[in-house]
């Protein structure tokens, strides 16, 4: 890795792809000239990004996508879209007090844009998560699994079908095509890849610029920098998928406009993954006892309890401490009822770490500023910081006392096993045509027709290829394309709206079963 220091300025870069690839504007229209107040645009390139996610529909879709428990009717416990919302905050946050400190090696006005800037990734971290949390990715990448002979592997002839043994020759030669990334891509299929996906194509209008963000926002909004095929646990930046072949063109054009190399990852990230550790480390806590799995004292016991010979980390020390006085003088000083002391007592310890693990995030950040900005920081700003053993301690805790509570897990069986049932059917509806090579050719079956009839008319145009290409994409083979038109539309889809759409299919398809019978 060079020791050259990344440029700010192009790692604020405002560029966005239309004008990149120099996307033709429509003439004829009315001229911004008219009205004298249009004619210079007051908000930041960054400031624009951050409205052009929070305005859009993968965006609203968050609000009934799991957090930590699924179908969760109290709406006082979080979501994802709550989740971004609080990620968000405190990047902007962060983003204000960086700033200021380095407000001399910042371009432009940065006081306004670097706060938007993260505050924008922060609301689109999650964006392309599919439903029932976690539990949704381990379900798509155990379909793809489950199915690794009939995805992967061409029929044999005498085991082929009519419509099959039609096209038995283009379906060889395709399947002969996948690469080692194109399967891995699914069988190690990643929401943070998608939410690339999401915003930089699957909002289609009229192109495949999606929602057409600056490259600078793009590129901060990566934690991770792997293709499938280069995954390497022991680096952070590799540690998952960031990118799916489809977008590794893309991916490439980021990186070159934004001046990163290597295993480099865009100073941002860094801040915006730091602060989705620190919101789900707190708030699945405070979830936890606002659903009565655990109480405050819990927390508190559990974070104080060391084994022998141990020194108490002064941080968690301090938290605990802060928050035992402070139920005491609740209790003492305020008539409040006592699931009300417990909630008012929750609020103010998720409000005293969350402010400690800021803090000591953006001491981390100025501590390691010259390495990360070299490339040579590999690691997490959380994990170095002060409050790591703190946000350590609250996974550990969420781990075992929320993510594995009865409750959950049996909300979620039922999420995943919906969601492996469901993809059987939009299978269906994916492949079962009547020209391999016509994408939307006829169905070949009224089932068939159906189910692709019930997929987003916004993921068949970049499937069929119906919108004017912009981005340089290598010929992915159709079975790809099949693939990634099923993860497209799964991870679209909303807990509630998954669980409808299957019970709908699954109602036809046991009709047409009994017909045929």
């Amino acid at each position: 890795m060079s020791n050259k220091l990344m440029d700010w300025s192009s790692l604020l870069n405002g560029k966005r792809f239309s004008s990149i690839f120099d996307r033709e504007k429509p003439t004829g229209g009315p001229s911004k000239d008219e009205l004298t107040f249009l004619k210079e645009q007051f908000r930041t390139a960054q400031e624009r990004d951050h409205d052009r996610v929070l305005f859009a529909t993968p965006f609203r879709r968050l609000g009934d996508k799991t957090q930590v428990f699924p179908l969760e009717s109290n709406e006082s416990i979080r979501t994802r879209l709550t989740h971004s919302y609080e990620v968000a905050n405190l990047a902007r946050s962060i983003g204000l007090e960086i700033a200021h400190k380095y407000i001399d090696k910042l371009p432009g006005t940065p006081i306004r844009s670097l706060p938007a800037m993260l505050a924008c990734v922060g609301l689109a971290h999650d964006i392309g998560n599919p439903p029932f949390g976690h539990q949704g990715e381990y379900a798509i990448r155990a379909w793809f699994e489950r199915n690794h002979t009939m995805l992967f592997e061409a029929p044999k002839k005498s085991d082929a079908h009519e419509d099959e043994l039609k096209n038995w020759e283009k379906i060889e030669g395709d399947l002969s095509s996948l690469t080692e990334q194109h399967k891995k891509d699914f069988l190690e299929f990643e929401g943070n890849a998608q939410s690339l996906r999401v915003l930089a194509k699957l909002q289609v209008m009229a192109d495949d610029l999606g929602l057409n963000l600056t490259v600078g926002t793009l590129a901060a909004v990566m934690k991770y920098i792997s293709a499938s095929n280069g995954l390497d646990e022991n680096i952070q930046a590799r540690n998952k998928v960031g990118f799916f072949a489809s977008e590794q063109s893309l991916v490439k054009k980021i990186r070159e406009e934004t001046g990163l190399q290597g295993d480099a990852r865009h100073p941002l990230a860094l801040i915006m993954e730091a602060c989705d550790d620190i919101c789900y480390s707190v708030m699945d806590a405070e979830d936890a006892i606002k659903k009565g799995i655990v109480s405050l004292n819990d927390l508190l016991a559990t974070l104080l309890s060391v084994p022998d010979r141990e020194a108490l980390d002064p941080v968690i020390e301090y938290v605990c401490k802060t928050s035992e006085f402070e139920l005491k003088s609740l209790r003492e000083g305020a008539k409040l009822h006592p699931s009300e002391l417990q909630d008012v007592a929750t609020q103010k310890f998720r409000v005293t770490a969350i402010h400690v693990m800021v803090s000591a995030v953006v001491q981390a950040f100025d501590d390691h500023y010259d390495q990360i900005m070299d490339g040579s920081f590999s690691g997490e700003l959380v994990k170095v910081s002060d409050g790591g053993a703190l946000c350590s301690a609250l996974k550990k805790f969420d781990r075992e006392n929320a993510f594995n509570h009865k409750d959950v897990l049996e909300v979620e069986l039922k999420g995943y096993n919906t969601l492996n049932r469901l993809m059987d059917y939009l299978w269906i509806g994916i492949t079962e045509r009547k020209e391999y090579d016509n994408l939307d050719s006829k169905r070949t079956s009224p089932f068939a027709s159906y189910v692709y009839s019930r997929i987003s008319k916004n993921y068949k145009r970049i499937f069929e290829g119906k919108v004017k290409q912009y981005h340089e994409e290598d010929a992915l083979p159709i079975r790809y394309k099949e693939m990634q038109l099923l993860t497209d539309m799964v991870s679209g889809m909303t807990d509630q709206f998954c669980i409808d759409l299957h019970d709908e299919l699954d109602s036809y398809y046991r009709e047409r079963n009994i017909k045929n019978a």
